[in-house]
């Protein structure tokens, strides 16, 4: 059973920092991609950034330049570097995972239970 808990939400003024961290336990195979969506109250979940495991990145228009993500696969955590956060990035933030186990020909994608960000102007 794989699980993913996220940590490092939290409270930060317009123009500052956070790094969202997502880890991952039990047993991982081949892991296509991971990556945070967010979603605002009353919003739909929207996809913030992506990874492959290959390194591959992407990012949503409204983050580029100011958001990173990066993966320690030694660790099994992938990380959401958050610069320059804007009151509109408010958001519960949620990690994902798709896991392609040997018994499955397509992914799995395994969701975090959600961290809180709030920006304040």
């Amino acid at each position: 059973q794989v699980q993913l808990v996220e940590s490092g939400g939290g409270l930060v003024q317009a123009g500052g920092s956070l790094r969202l961290s997502c880890t991952a336990s039990g047993s991982l195979f081949s892991i296509n991609a991971m990556g945070w969506y967010r979603q605002a109250p009353g919003k739909q979940r929207d996809l913030v950034a992506t990874i492959t495991s290959g390194g591959i990145t992407n990012y949503s228009d409204s983050v580029k330049g100011r958001f990173t993500i990066s993966r320690d696969n030694a660790k099994n955590t992938f990380d959401l570097q958050m610069n320059s956060l804007k009151p509109e990035d408010t958001a519960v933030y949620y990690c994902y995972e798709d896991v392609l186990p040997p018994w499955r020909r397509s992914s799995t994608r395994y969701w975090g239970q959600g961290t809180q960000v709030t920006v304040s102007s």
